[in-house]
């Protein structure tokens, strides 16, 4: 029995689709862990403030992807944008008398009432995974860019704030759950220093005090 080149060369090109096909289900075979989560408000006396707060979109959609040290791949990809927004909204009006959410920055100078512009940000997010640094706990550790503005645009303080999250790996079966929960400890762990720390902010306290927010 006789084999012609043509069989041959397409046998391989099956051969070689088949290898690509593989390879495009290994890469995109990444688990997908969505943070979820309930926060309590914060019992806090509020400031007499109205505010304004935009999300940006890398805000509402953040993700993180964890690489698989051994392959290169994409192994985790870690989404937490609806947890922070979810945050957020439970956290500033336990704060603040009154919070608006804004559609853009620019929109907050046509509104009348407001007396400053809350932007966060999210400028690290780094996450410890027990089969990685060999201990025994799930970890998230997050820094934020908070940012504080006039309805104008104008400057009122830009500072940065960390949480830290960990969850006993022991507690958990599966890395969705254990990354979870790590998540929600930090978030909460975030919530507890806003709310504690925003009047404290140097920038803030003395902004609060010449608009005759706080006493003297």
């Amino acid at each position: 029995m006789t084999t012609s080149l043509t069989s041959i060369s397409a046998h391989g090109a099956l051969k070689g689709f088949l290898l690509s096909a593989i390879l495009l289900l290994t890469a995109c075979s990444a688990t997908t862990i969505n943070i979820s989560g309930t926060f309590p408000a914060p019992l806090v006396q509020k400031l007499p403030l109205t505010v304004g707060v935009f999300y940006d979109d890398a805000f509402t959609n953040h993700s993180f992807i964890e690489i698989n040290d051994n392959t290169g791949d994409d192994q985790y990809i870690i989404n937490s944008g609806s947890s922070q927004i979810e945050l957020f909204n439970t956290m500033l009006p336990a704060v603040f008398e009154e919070v608006v959410q804004l559609d853009s920055i620019d929109s907050a100078n046509a509104l009348n009432g407001l007396d400053a512009v809350f932007i966060p940000g999210i400028e690290e997010f780094q996450v410890g995974l027990p089969q990685k640094t060999r201990l025994n706990v799930y970890e998230i550790w997050v820094k934020y860019n908070m940012r504080l503005a006039r309805t104008n645009g104008d400057y009122i303080a830009d500072w940065v704030m960390t949480a830290y999250g960990k969850s006993p790996e022991e507690t958990f079966q599966s890395v969705d759950a254990g990354v979870n929960d790590a998540a929600n400890v930090a978030l909460r762990d975030l919530a507890a220093s806003f709310t504690l720390g925003f009047g404290n902010v140097p920038e803030i306290k003395e902004w609060l005090r010449s608009e005759n927010f706080l006493e003297e």
